[in-house]
């Protein structure tokens, strides 16, 4: 019997998860609500003839900057973007200005986000030595994505960074706790590798064993507290072989630019611009990451979004500040890959869509199925277009790859039946929502 829908996506190749399928999508009160053909009527139908349609696509990791720092980003700003590229859902890190430590913060910035972030939205709570006691309360407010630890200090002053503090923070609570594993006392030990001018001595400075490190301790504490754990942006294929051997206790994460970048070009090419932490390393690292990545380690991809002002990215080495923008670029990019044989689409959508909904427990995002909510990334496959900075919406106005020619391109973001941009048209508001998580719905 055919049904009337808020909404019909029809023609459209859709991925669900049994596979890819010519069909249509039936939407209802923000909810998918029929898949197949000859569905009905709907107030609104979008033709998706030649294009991909794909869960939407979360990004895991993103820096906002606000509050404090919003002459870099905003929540407005940085989710334009987001939604922009593809994006239909952020978590967003802690290291703003005052750090999200508290609950008082944590609320601040939900109602900050609510319906001025395009995109839906979780926030990361910061791990410090004096909150450690209260993360396990601080984790289950609706709305959060967990807790954050950084092992190495990096933009910002949330550091935790001795066993014992560690230990603590693993103590306090129960879900799975997203860490930036960079091993601070060795990089204090080789700051004077850095080369003044020379960003290339990033990498040099955060060497390999500066990451391996602490990704061991971090995974012998956890397996100690028997806490789950999330390590960030990994950049060595070491840390991923290791990683794949503690796979009951630690998922991971790898980014677009590790993935695409190589330093033997990016630094004589973009000198700081290509400056992040941890850092971009040699050609042989990125392909390493590629290997595992195909052996099925890593679980998500998160762009590290994390902008800086022109003017404070032309400050001379070390005085520079880490971090590039990139949740803009993250879907292009990746389907880039894709075109050129690297990644393939399925793989693309596990480490986009499902993986996260795996690892951190989203509830109804994450997969093409009825019940879930309607988050659709709509994507040409074929497209093959230049990054322009007329298409860049970061408030901090540029990105490594720009200028870049891409196979690839998300043309509609559609997130709970809304269509919040098709073909690089904003809708009219932003409608951005609290993301739900199985661990904190029923408070």
């Amino acid at each position: 019997m055919p049904q009337t829908f808020d909404l019909i996506l029809k023609h459209g190749t859709i991925h669900t998860p049994g596979g890819s399928e010519q069909a249509d999508i039936g939407v209802t009160g923000g909810k998918i609500a029929a898949i197949g053909t000859a569905l009905g009527d709907a107030g609104e139908v979008i033709d998706c003839t030649g294009l991909d349609v794909l869960p939407g696509c979360i990004d895991s990791q993103v820096h906002f900057r606000e509050p404090g720092l919003e002459h870099k980003e905003d929540l407005e700003s940085g989710s334009r973007a987001a939604v922009l590229g593809g994006i239909t859902a952020v978590f967003e890190m802690p290291n703003t200005n005052p750090n999200t430590d508290t609950a008082e913060r944590v609320h601040d910035k939900l109602a900050r986000a609510h319906h001025r972030m395009w995109c839906d939205h979780a926030f990361y709570v910061g791990a410090t030595a004096d909150n450690a006691e209260q993360l396990r309360e601080l984790e289950r407010i609706p709305g959060t994505s967990g807790v954050k630890i950084f092992m190495g200090a990096s933009t910002g002053s949330l550091l935790v960074d001795d066993d014992d503090a560690l230990s603590r923070v693993l103590a306090s609570g129960t879900r799975r706790v997203a860490i930036h594993a960079e091993d601070e006392g060795r990089m204090n030990a080789r700051k004077d590798l850095r080369v003044e001018g020379d960003p290339a001595s990033h990498p040099v400075w955060r060497d390999d064993e500066s990451a391996m490190i602490a990704t061991k301790r971090i995974i012998a504490l956890a397996r100690k507290a028997r806490r789950r754990i999330h390590i960030l942006h990994i950049t060595t294929p070491a840390e991923l072989e290791y990683i794949g051997a503690n796979k009951g206790i630690a998922t991971c994460e790898v980014t677009p630019q590790h993935l695409t970048l190589a330093g033997e070009d990016a630094y004589p090419r973009l000198g700081t611009y290509a400056q992040m932490n941890p850092p971009i390393r040699s050609a042989a690292h990125r392909d390493g990451l590629w290997h595992w990545l195909n052996q099925g380690v890593p679980d998500v991809l998160g762009s590290d979004h994390a902008p800086h002002t022109i003017e404070e990215k032309a400050k001379t080495y070390p005085a520079s500040p880490s971090g590039m923008p990139g949740v803009q670029t993250l879907v292009p990019l990746l389907l880039n890959h894709v075109a050129e044989g690297r990644l393939t689409l399925r793989r693309f959508i596990e480490l986009t869509s499902s993986g996260p909904q795996r690892v951190f427990g989203l509830t109804g995002k994450g997969r093409i199925a009825v019940g879930y909510d309607a988050d659709f990334t709509v994507v040409d496959l074929k497209k093959r277009w230049t990054v322009g900075k007329d298409w860049l919406a970061s408030r901090c106005d540029w990105s490594p790859f720009e200028g870049m020619d891409l196979t690839g391109k998300a043309v509609g973001t559609i997130i709970r039946g809304h269509r919040v941009m098709w073909e690089d048209a904003l809708a009219d508001a932003a409608i951005g929502e609290p993301v739900r998580f199985e661990a904190t719905q029923f408070g």
